[in-house]
């Protein structure tokens, strides 16, 4: 049997004196919905961000990469349906449906996964920049997730998501130290994906944020935005590339990097599956699932046999 409280108030003290929430507990249904939403986004997005991967399998350059993309791409659609699974034990919806409304345009993923890899410099900008903003946010959320079985998994993906990030980093030397037109073409995807990448943290959070008030986040939006551009602003500018923020700047009293003030349009776009690229990447995911229909339903049939 699962534990009960008696109050959402002493609910409220369990959590904040570092309690965990297992799927068995009777906790509120409000702490239910938000814990849901937040994991099926997160599986939403590793699996739309696997599927980016796995476009550039026969094109990036040389077998090395290649591998390196597989390899990657394996492990995002395996965080995806690790994720699935997680969410789904909350039983809100089933892992079926939560597919089901990504395919049919009514689920929601992280806005950078809206945009297209144009070049293989594309790929080498979302390794380096996407993935270390991606492993600042999970990692904030492992430190002080209250909801155990999202805590636990997350330990398995952080540490593979930190691989990601090094892949990003030893892709970033080759061009930083490469050619001209090397530089150029990462430049070019700096200037796509600078201004994404800061989005990816999210709104200014809320005086009154559920996630904050719920442990399921540990630290503000701003905080962990501000902590990434602390590190990749210094990184970049001293691989001799240039932000396109023409206000970015370093503080002259404090040392630390200011950002120029952020248009949150593109994504506010996103939120609602109308970003650059949106359209073009659900059907794509949903083409892909409705032709492997019949896969799912010999399996199906072959367990309804055997049982």
């Amino acid at each position: 049997m699962g534990r009960s409280w008696g109050s959402v108030a002493e609910f409220e003290g369990f959590l904040d004196a570092g309690g965990i929430v297992e799927p068995v507990d009777a906790m509120p249904d409000e702490y239910r919905q938000h814990v849901f939403r937040f994991i099926e986004l997160h599986a939403n997005s590793e699996l739309m961000g696997g599927l980016t991967e796995r476009d550039w399998i026969p094109k990036a350059p040389g077998l090395r990469r290649k591998l390196a993309v597989l390899a990657k791409t394996q492990d995002e659609i395996g965080h995806a349906h690790l994720l699935y699974m997680v969410a789904a034990d909350l039983g809100v919806k089933t892992r079926v449906e939560m597919l089901e409304d990504l395919f049919a345009n009514r689920g929601r993923f992280h806005n950078v996964f809206h945009y297209q890899a144009v070049t293989w410099a594309d790929q080498v900008a979302i390794a380096y920049l996407v993935d270390a903003a991606a492993l600042i946010s999970q990692q904030a959320v492992f430190k002080n997730c209250s909801y155990g079985p999202y805590k636990r998994i997350l330990r398995r993906i952080v540490a593979e998501e930190g691989f990601h990030m090094r892949h990003g980093e030893e892709m970033l030397l080759v061009f930083a130290e490469g050619t001209a037109v090397q530089r150029e073409m990462f430049q070019a995807a700096l200037d796509r994906w600078w201004w994404p990448t800061l989005h990816m943290f999210g709104p200014p959070s809320k005086p009154d944020d559920a996630l904050l008030r719920w442990h399921i986040k540990s630290e503000r939006n701003e905080d962990l935005r501000d902590k990434w551009v602390q590190k990749y602003a210094t990184l970049l500018t001293g691989y001799g590339f240039v932000p396109p923020d023409p206000d970015l700047r370093r503080d002259p009293e404090s040392g630390r990097w200011v950002t120029g003030e952020i248009d949150w349009a593109p994504l506010k776009a996103t939120f609602a599956n109308l970003g650059p690229d949106s359209a073009r990447r659900v059907a794509d995911a949903a083409r892909h699932w409705n032709e492997t229909r019949w896969v799912r339903e010999a399996l199906e049939s072959v367990a309804r046999r055997a049982a």
